[in-house]
């Protein structure tokens, strides 16, 4: 076992305190680059050798799976294969993990789809058809963020209707409602869903509460200042009975309230649990003393954070570089010249990192790079798990373990091509939605009519519309999903994404897709996202390990839950390539030199915060978070002009430029006034709605499991001599009429 002495040699003074302070609430607020990962690590490590505290007793959650998978590292190093035992991840993975096994308390089916942006648009333009809204004037972007934002403020979408005043939530309100049945109609839950149903389930199931509660001894919170209402509500739900909870954050770097993130849940710490200890980490170990004072005049105009005084034994190191270009190719040719220049002294290139307010700013970036040779990767552009050809594999696979998930069944219905047309697509559709049936039972009734298999409840129901050729290109489709269902359980996950690419002869539509031309170009291409398919193929060997349905859920969720920090390449992967990156994407990161381009009133700050103190606020600490990012050397970069908008227009430099005391600068820059102060917002409230009993007959639609067929969806119901006769679509199985009083059917 590690020796204590050893856990705590390599700490400083506060460090020690916050890793040995184990008992009641502990709020430790971090300072950019003060070793908060360490002080996590170490405090685990103390736990179990210190306070023999069994390592499954202790819950430690961050926000990425990057986060997650250094932290399990360390611990790892410190404890070792004890170390597996603590329970350490995102919040979604968690939460994902909680509901897979105790779900079924509020609900759940333990195979459901976790529905990923893409996946959530699709909903939302269905929603917005089925309702006849005008996506023109509501996109369907602004209602799924109004959704996202009332879900992590654990306002429910009765809540939501009771309180609609206009026209906006009024919409939002009416699609809220659908998009909810949507989702249980194809067994899908969204990011907010894991979070928000756990803690409904926490909250109203008293024996699931009360096993958690009674299991983690200790719960530990990094990255505090980004949590909601939702997540927030969580962690004081799990640590509600012995009151060890230990948060670890910085209100200066919380960034994300377009993701509902609220600050103060940071600030009222201390309010909300009395008694709670503080420590402060100020002592930077990343950044040169210059670099932390010239950040330290930027956040100081804000009105809501908590003082700290960072300092560092790094030096003064080098004057911060201010230069004003003529415009963005002016200063993107500064960029690639100051580069060029960093790495003829001796500087890598995966040391230096390029960032800016929002994505489109990197177009003039990468021109400049590549007409100076310089290799580059760009964070945040087409992420691994968005390519089509990944997404299409993917889809197969969520159909394997979930085929009533209609998102995935659409994308691949005639993937690769089977004549299965928009127009076929909705024929379909329609008919489905007259059975008031999922798409693939509604599959599984076709291929009942087509081979004339007419129990008397198909017999009642309309004949599907299809050509007798589209017919079978869809009852084709439902063999390669049947077969890979009866393929997965008993297969490693490996063998089933083979069968997948085999059945679907997926590397042959990639090559030969209709359309795509044989030039060399194309060839390319293909070539290329084939390599993307057999690196999807690669990783899933690595749940080989795991019984076959777990594997695959496994892979699904990973898969689900990966984010752009995730996917940003590192060490070797990283070499010879300079970063590109979005403000809010770096944060977590750090970089020998960093360069922070478009520092103007307009676009750092952005124009939408000028009116909205709160949101001024906000975008001084993205500002700072950027300036903290950088370790030996800084640039602030602003342009004369800069198009935006359809014309060139004139932007004022950035008023955070003027904070910057000029003994830190090598140039400066001109800036405005500092904003007024943040405004609270009321609390949200929760859902006391009460509950509806429901009837004991069984209906079309619902979810059920049989013990030898497995899980399914209720086709039709029939009352007989007071006996009811059920027919149910199961899953690789196909349709079967079950008499209630002989069989054991169970409502999911």
């Amino acid at each position: 076992m590690t020796s204590i002495e050893h856990v705590l040699s390599d700490l400083n003074e506060p460090q020690r305190q916050a890793v040995t302070s184990t008992q009641g609430p502990l709020l430790i607020l971090a300072g950019p680059g003060s070793g908060k990962t360490r002080v996590i690590t170490h405090r685990i490590a103390y736990l179990v050798g210190h306070d023999d505290v069994a390592p499954w007793r202790i819950l430690a959650v961050t926000f990425t799976n990057k986060a997650a998978r250094e932290m399990r590292q360390r611990v790892e190093a410190r404890l070792g294969d004890v170390a597996r035992d603590v329970v350490l991840g995102t919040f979604h993975a968690i939460c994902a993990r909680f509901l897979r096994t105790d779900g079924q308390h509020a609900g759940i089916d333990r195979s459901f789809t976790i529905y990923d942006d893409a996946d959530q648009v699709a909903v939302i333009k269905r929603v917005a058809e089925d309702m006849n809204i005008n996506t023109r004037q509501v996109p369907e972007r602004a209602i799924l963020s109004a959704i996202s934002r009332a879900k992590s403020e654990l306002i429910s979408a009765y809540d939501f209707a009771s309180t609609t005043h206009e026209y906006f939530t009024e919409v939002v309100a009416r699609s809220y409602e659908r998009y909810e049945q949507v989702l249980a109609a194809n067994n899908a839950l969204d990011f907010d869903d894991l979070i928000v149903r756990t803690v409904n389930l926490l909250r109203d199931h008293a024996p699931t509460r009360e096993k958690y509660q009674d299991r983690f001894l200790h719960v530990l919170v990094d990255e505090f200042q980004d949590t909601n209402i939702a997540q927030y509500q969580l962690a004081r739900l799990l640590a509600a009975k012995f009151g060890n909870i230990c948060v670890v954050g910085d209100p200066d770097q919380s960034i994300y309230s377009w993701r509902s993130a609220d600050i103060r849940n940071i600030l009222d710490f201390e309010r909300d649990f009395p008694g709670a200890q503080i420590v402060l980490l100020e002592q930077n170990y990343r950044s040169t003393q210059t670099i932390l004072d010239a950040a330290h005049a930027v956040i100081s105009g804000n009105e809501q954070r908590k003082e700290k005084a960072l300092w560092t034994d790094r030096g003064e190191g080098e004057p911060i570089v201010m230069f004003e270009a003529y415009d963005e190719r002016d200063e993107a040719q500064f960029v690639a010249a100051e580069v060029a220049s960093l790495t003829k002294h001796g500087m890598r290139l995966q040391d230096i990192a390029v960032m800016y307010r929002t994505n489109a700013q990197s177009r003039a970036l990468e021109e400049a790079l590549i007409g100076a040779g310089i290799p580059y990767q760009l964070v945040g552009g087409t992420r691994f798990y968005e390519r089509r050809e990944i997404k299409d594999v993917l889809a197969y696979l969520r159909l394997v373990h979930n085929p009533f998930d209609a998102v995935a069944f659409t994308r691949v219905a005639n993937v690769p091509g089977r004549g299965v047309g928009e127009k076929t697509m909705e024929q379909f559709q329609r008919w489905a939605a007259t059975l008031g049936l999922p798409l693939y039972a509604a599959l599984q009734v076709l291929a009942a009519q087509q081979d004339g298999n007419i129990t008397p409840e198909i017999a009642r129901m309309p004949r599907h519309p299809l050509a007798a050729r589209q017919a079978t290109a869809l009852r084709g489709f439902l063999g390669i999903i049947d077969e890979l269902i009866a393929l997965a359980p008993d297969n490693p996950l490996s063998v089933l994404v083979g069968g997948l690419l085999d059945r679907t002869q997926y590397r042959r539509y990639l090559f030969d897709e209709p359309g795509r031309g044989a030039g060399e170009d194309q060839q390319s291409e293909a070539e290329a996202r084939w390599a993307n398919v057999q690196e999807l193929a690669a990783y899933a060997a690595e749940f080989d390990g795991l019984a076959g349905g777990e594997g695959l859920a496994a892979f699904l969720e990973n898969a689900a839950l990966v984010s752009d920090a995730d996917e940003m390449a590192e060490g070797d992967d990283a070499a010879g390539r300079a970063t590109l990156i979005t403000l809010h994407s770096a944060k977590g990161l750090e970089f020998p030199v960093v360069f922070m381009i478009a520092m103007e009133d307009g676009v750092l700050p952005h124009v939408r915060s000028f009116d909205t103190p709160a949101q001024m606020e906000e975008e001084r600490r993205l500002c700072y978070v950027g300036m903290t990012r950088a370790k030996e050397r800084l640039y602030l970069l602003r342009a004369f002009r800069r198009y935006g908008g359809g014309a060139s227009q004139h932007n004022p430099a950035s008023r955070f430029l003027r904070d910057i005391p000029p003994s830190l600068v090598s140039a400066r820059a001109d800036a405005s006034e500092p904003q007024e102060p943040m405004r609270y917002r009321a609390p949200a409230p929760r859902d006391d709605r009460p509950e509806v009993p429901g009837s004991d007959a069984f209906h079309g639609g619902e979810r059920v499991r049989h013990p030898k067929f497995g899980e399914g969806v209720v086709v039709g119901c029939k009352t007989s001599g007071g006996d009811q006769e059920v027919t149910v679509s199961f899953k690789g199985v196909g349709l079967k009429t079950l008499s209630l009083s002989i069989a054991p059917l169970e409502r999911l």
